[in-house]
């Protein structure tokens, strides 16, 4: 029934704002047959939309000693992946508002998170394989925005004191979610990805990051990277020495290198205490 309630959640949702809309479809090519100048044109039309990509990009998790101060100027050192991910995730915040205390967090706190995925993903892997890191860096960004759809549905069912204390005790983020909801948040960000028919790939990867979906030989080695990046850092514990021991498991068993891995975990630590 739960399942219905979240379908049914994002089957409301309205279309992807104007400008978020333009960009999609300068998308629908492939992202490295975006035409840069028209999509710096389309976020500049939109000035609460250029403001919030400014904001986010100008964030500590980007480490920039100067500001960046134009559009222009972050799609040219971001590249159209990045910005893309940006204009999807200021979508899906207008479209769903949520409180995440059933989470125990706020609303910084989960943007902290989102950001921290996609920047270990970008750092590790940009010494691993660069496509990887321009393809999953993205994504990482805002693979959790399936929890926004659970936090909705749990605050309208009054079970926000009863899911926290069932969280705080699970072993896993995933299967608890499956427990209650039939599903996992990441299968229903797929979904919602699906009903802004957004970029197909992707869909496929966060249904198979779904506990219970089945795996895609494909695309292997892109989930086991995600994988591994969820289980260092999640709304559970940031790169904790657990955290970062569960995602080692996974980054031996993919065969790639540990010390590289827990080289850019460790450098994104230090950059949270400065």
């Amino acid at each position: 029934m739960k399942y219905k309630k979240l379908v049914s959640q994002i089957e409301s949702l309205p279309p992807l704002l104007d400008t978020a809309d333009i960009v999609r479809r300068l998308y629908s090519d492939g992202m490295q047959n975006v035409n840069l100048s028209r999509l710096t044109l389309a976020i500049e039309s939109d000035a609460l939309l250029s403001a919030n990509i400014l904001k986010m990009i100008n964030s500590p998790f980007y480490g920039f000693s100067r500001k960046i101060t134009s559009v222009s100027q972050a799609v040219t050192l971001f590249g159209s992946e990045l910005i893309f991910a940006l204009v999807v995730r200021f979508s899906i915040q207008t479209n769903i508002v949520a409180n995440l205390r059933a989470y125990g967090l706020s609303n910084d706190k989960f943007n902290e998170i989102c950001h921290l995925q996609s920047r270990l993903v970008s750092d590790w892997q940009t010494k691993v394989d660069r496509h990887f890191a321009a393809f999953l860096s993205p994504l990482a960004l805002i693979m959790e925005s399936g929890k926004l759809i659970f936090s909705k549905e749990i605050a309208l069912a009054g079970e926000i004191k009863e899911f926290s204390k069932g969280l705080e005790s699970a072993q896993s983020i995933t299967l608890y979610e499956h427990e209650l909801f039939g599903t996992s948040s990441y299968y229903i960000c797929g979904l919602l990805f699906e009903h802004w028919n957004l970029n197909e790939e992707y869909i496929k990867i966060l249904k198979a990051l779904d506990y219970e979906h089945e795996n895609i030989e494909e695309l292997s080695t892109e989930i086991n990277i995600l994988d591994a990046v969820r289980s260092a850092i999640n709304v559970k514990e940031q790169l904790s020495e657990a955290s970062l021991g569960s995602a080692v498991e996974i980054v031996e068993e993919m065969g790639q290198s540990v010390d590289l891995f827990l080289s850019a975990a460790k450098n994104l630590k230090k950059m949270r205490r400065v």
